[in-house]
């Protein structure tokens, strides 16, 4: 079959690899019909994140029809027309039943803190994505979801990442009614985290970003404010000035490992890997966020530390939250949504490509070109 095969840093290209097998009696195959570039998926691209193997095949953001299935899954058939969630649990264990489908205990026993992704690394498990035509879909009971009648598969794949990423940020961000929220990114799950803000009683949602393009997209997206941080000053001084002085209610930071705008932070978390990513908007956000306030962290870091003004975070009584999505547990009210028009995913895609193109389509998101948003890939086996 088809697939995406990481060479190294910045090296990505469509390659053939065996077919995937039923391994397990609750395993099913699934035929790939749209599988997402992720921005989290940059951070391995570029090298941040350790123990990512050549050979691998990255996506955690997949839809797929069902092609086999293993002795004991009864939850989905063949034929099935299902969304993925990039997290990979097992529905049985302490965390999972407490609804953390991203800090599953069974899905990943090479770590104690995130449960297993699909394509993202061996610190994730080692489990092989769905940037390719077929994908093995473990503990098919639990993670695969049949996509409702009438659903856009363009919808679906974002609800698999994207859309409950950006949810579960303004959920855990605990935002009470006219509340200003201050998101720190402008990429997809920035984009979703300011529209869900509003869900949730936001009274004002500001973004703060430094791509222009990006920019203009979420103003219009969100309906919110949006500003470049290479036009301000300082941007923590910009967040307290513009509230009294007093600073965000909520400030989520939606970018992560591969934050700009310090150097001291790009030097020692992006160029030499001194720490686990650059915490640039994870500084920001506990010093622009008020005393008693909440930090959300959605941006992905790798493992395991970080230059972080923790002194703040105590002096200032914040709150911080931070976790992988549990798409699972949001999918039932998030497909609500889309169904009833109260969310549009679909129109964050701007790049749909062929996965033989993979190569061109890292480059492209990588880069920031084209006005590019949120990149999809089409297997030529996608049938649809």
């Amino acid at each position: 079959m088809l697939a995406m095969n990481f060479r190294g840093p910045k090296r990505v290209r469509a390659s053939q690899k065996p077919m995937p097998e039923i391994k397990h009696p609750e395993d099913a195959i699934v035929r790939v019909t749209r599988s997402c570039i992720c921005g989290s998926d940059l951070h391995l691209y570029n090298g941040n994140v350790p123990d990512t193997r050549v050979g691998m095949t990255f996506g955690h953001e997949f839809t797929g029809v069902v092609e086999e299935i293993g002795s004991e899954v009864t939850k989905v058939k063949v034929g099935d027309h299902v969304l993925v969630p990039f997290n990979i649990a097992c529905g049985r264990c302490i965390f999972c039943k407490q609804g953390l489908f991203g800090n599953c205990h069974e899905s990943n026993p090479e770590a104690t803190a995130v449960g297993g992704i699909y394509g993202y690394s061996h610190t994730a498990g080692g489990h092989n994505g769905g940037q390719a035509e077929y994908a093995r879909v473990p503990y098919a009971n639990v993670g695969p979801t049949v996509i409702p009648p009438g659903m856009d598969p363009d919808d679906a794949v974002m609800l698999t990442d994207v859309v409950p990423t950006g949810y579960q940020a303004a959920e855990m961000a605990g935002i009470q009614p006219g509340d200003t929220v201050v998101v720190f990114g402008a990429g997809p799950v920035g984009i979703m985290a300011a529209r869900c803000s509003w869900l949730f009683g936001a009274g004002r949602v500001i973004v703060i970003d430094h791509v222009d393009y990006r920019l203009e997209f979420v103003r219009n997206y969100a309906n919110c404010e949006a500003y470049n941080f290479r036009e301000l000053e300082d941007p923590v001084v910009f967040i307290k000035k513009t509230t009294d002085w007093i600073g965000a209610d909520v400030c989520i930071d939606a970018v992560g490992a591969e934050a700009a705008g310090n150097a001291l932070q790009t030097i020692t978390g992006r160029k030499t890997l001194l720490q686990a990513g650059s915490a640039t908007a994870l500084h920001w956000a506990i010093n622009a966020v008020r005393k008693g306030g909440v930090v959300s962290i959605v941006g992905v870091y790798g493992p395991t530390d970080n230059l972080v003004p923790i002194g703040n975070v105590v002096n200032k009584g914040i709150t911080i939250r931070a976790n992988q999505s549990s798409v699972k547990r949001l999918l039932p009210r998030l497909i609500d949504h889309v169904q009833s028009g109260v969310l549009n995913p679909k129109a964050l895609i701007t790049h749909r490509l062929p996965l033989e193109e993979v190569a061109d389509g890292y480059r492209i998101f990588s880069a920031k070109l084209d006005n590019c948003i949120k990149p999809v890939l089409i297997p030529p086996s996608a049938g649809m």
